[in-house]
């Protein structure tokens, strides 16, 4: 997958480019507060990644709070002929639309590498 540096323990970071400070940004997901970091080059960017992500687990530790986010609850908000088809497709195989779309998002998942 594009722009994702992993870390140990099955963390991940989305890695971005700002050009108006001409560095690079990385942005751990999935995490139960912000964790960010930055650097010139990707050797930095390793090293500035593993140094939040300590710092981040620490600080949760300290606070005896999860680091994962729980599972998420969301508004998806579909056009209204994508709604109609999709609803169509859950019924016709005999599941709620949310396990139509959680599958739908899984297996794409499985697709790209994720």
């Amino acid at each position: 997958m594009k722009n994702i540096m992993k870390f140990e323990g099955g963390y991940q970071a989305v890695i971005s480019y700002d050009p108006d400070i001409n560095m690079f940004r990385g942005e751990f997901v999935g995490l139960n507060g912000g964790a960010d970091f930055y650097a010139e080059d990707l050797k930095g960017l390793e090293a500035e990644g593993k140094l939040s992500l300590k710092v981040f687990l620490e600080e949760c530790q300290a606070r005896g709070i999860e680091p994962y986010k729980k599972a998420g609850n969301f508004a998806l908000r579909l056009d209204p002929e994508l709604y109609r088809r999709a609803s169509i497709a859950a019924s016709a195989s005999g599941s709620s639309l949310n396990s139509f779309i959680t599958t739908a998002v899984r297996e794409h998942l499985e697709n790209v590498g994720a």
